[in-house]
């Protein structure tokens, strides 16, 4: 069926994931680092967790404009701004040499990094017919746990050989070749001459016309539907932050391993993230194709998700090494078999036009959330020493949020009805 059809869709994915890949692993090399520059510049506890913070603000900021820019302008000029900037960004942490320094950094890279996902999640809604969203998103969203894996051996490399400031330095220049691969190849489907007339009609398969109306912000945060998207980004996101920002840390409190002990076992954690999104994705995917209903579809495969996270209950008591990495590994594949469901839900309810400004207003409530998470974390840890209170109340927040969604959204309705549901008029 695809060779019939075409699969150029699926090389957008590729990109797609590629962006993602880049995005982790530019994120990812402060947290690897941490232990190396804390001991190097001084830090502590807290104001690691200032740090972390000032990422988390302007990533919530940024995303507050991406959607409303992607969805006005497209995600072709969107991208090629957003991987410049972080990329810069990345490459300026070698050359900080305060806490302020660092935060600076951070923020721009939390500005520019916050149109990844909008604009992803906006580009598989164009490309791709509603049942193959969700796997469509668990490949791209997979390419953030191969960055999460490499970024160790990248960055544990070049930290070895030329010391932890051109670890910034290279992992920030790597964005040049993606923007140019961007820039030149991408197209909206309808405009694309490598997408034949069989694949344009599969991608529109089981759409509908969609009404473009004019939507406020006053609108859309009133929207039921789009405070139970804010309300899960917000419970959950934060946990994988945590996961990405202080899993090094935490093993190498834990257990004493350094930077060229952590790489094999990161590498298993974020591989099985991987699996564990591109699973989530392709579960209810299969489901809706198999005749099951939206609805029900992404609703088991989240619940799944959130009984697998359980895991992170027994982290805190791992008696060994190779314990823990196991339990993180079931942990970071929960949660992203559970985020490409999420992300599939905003362009179930929304339509197209709509989808990047749910998604940001999404990720804006999260962001500003993981910015009071990271500095309460700091805390957490500077007083009691211990990651314990941490994983317990990671542990239960996925079933939370999975009933909010049940509540609040009963049943996924279709995104051609949005415009009417939200009552606006049209342009």
């Amino acid at each position: 069926m695809k060779q019939t059809i075409g699969n150029y869709r699926w090389r957008v994915v590729s990109l797609l994931f590629f962006a993602t890949t880049l995005n982790y692993v530019d994120r990812s090399v402060l947290g690897l680092l941490k232990p190396v520059i804390a001991t190097d510049l001084g830090w502590t506890e807290i104001q690691y967790g200032y740090i972390v913070s000032a990422f988390s603000v302007a990533y919530g900021l940024g995303l507050l404009l991406t959607g409303v820019l992607l969805d006005r302008y497209g995600t072709k000029a969107g991208y090629v701004v957003a991987v410049s900037v972080w990329s810069i960004a990345c490459s300026f942490h070698a050359f900080a040499r305060s806490v302020f320094g660092f935060g600076l950094a951070r923020f721009m890279l939390g500005v520019g990094e916050s149109v990844n996902f909008p604009a992803a999640v906006k580009s598989v809604s164009e490309w791709f017919p509603k049942k193959e969203r969700a796997l469509a998103n668990g490949w791209f969203n997979s390419g953030s746990n191969v960055g999460a894996f490499l970024a160790p051996v990248i960055v544990s490399f070049i930290t070895v050989q030329y010391g932890w400031r051109w670890a910034f330095i290279v992992t920030g220049a790597l964005g040049t070749i993606w923007v140019i691969a961007w820039f030149i190849s991408y197209r909206l489907p309808e405009k694309h001459p490598r997408v034949s007339k069989a694949e344009l009609e599969y991608i529109v398969s089981d759409s509908v016309e969609e009404k473009k109306v004019a939507v406020s912000w006053i609108k859309l945060i009133t929207d039921r539907r789009a405070q139970a998207f804010c309300i899960i980004k917000v419970a959950t996101d934060w946990v994988w932050w945590f996961l990405l920002f202080w899993t090094p840390d935490l093993l190498n409190k834990m257990f004493g391993a350094d930077i060229k002990e952590l790489v094999i076992p990161l590498v298993l954690i974020y591989t099985m993230a991987s699996i564990g999104g591109i699973g989530g994705g392709w579960l209810s995917s299969t489901l809706i194709k198999r005749g099951k209903s939206i609805n029900f579809s992404r609703k088991i495969a989240m619940l799944i998700s959130a009984f697998i996270m359980l895991s992170v209950l027994f982290i805190p008591s791992s008696p060994e090494l190779w314990v823990a990495v196991l339990l993180l590994s079931l942990s970071t594949a929960a949660h992203q078999g559970w985020s490409s469901n999420v992300f599939a839900i905003a362009s179930d309810i929304y339509p197209k036009h709509m989808v990047g400004s749910v998604v940001s207003l999404g990720g804006f409530a999260a962001a500003i959330a993981n910015a009071v998470f990271a500095t309460l974390i700091g805390l957490a840890l500077q007083i009691t020493k211990s990651y314990t209170i941490v994983f317990l109340t990671a542990g239960t927040m996925y079933f939370l949020s999975w009933f909010v969604l049940k509540l609040m959204v009963p049943v996924i309705g279709s995104p051609e009805n949005a415009g009417d549901e939200l009552q606006v008029a049209g342009r």
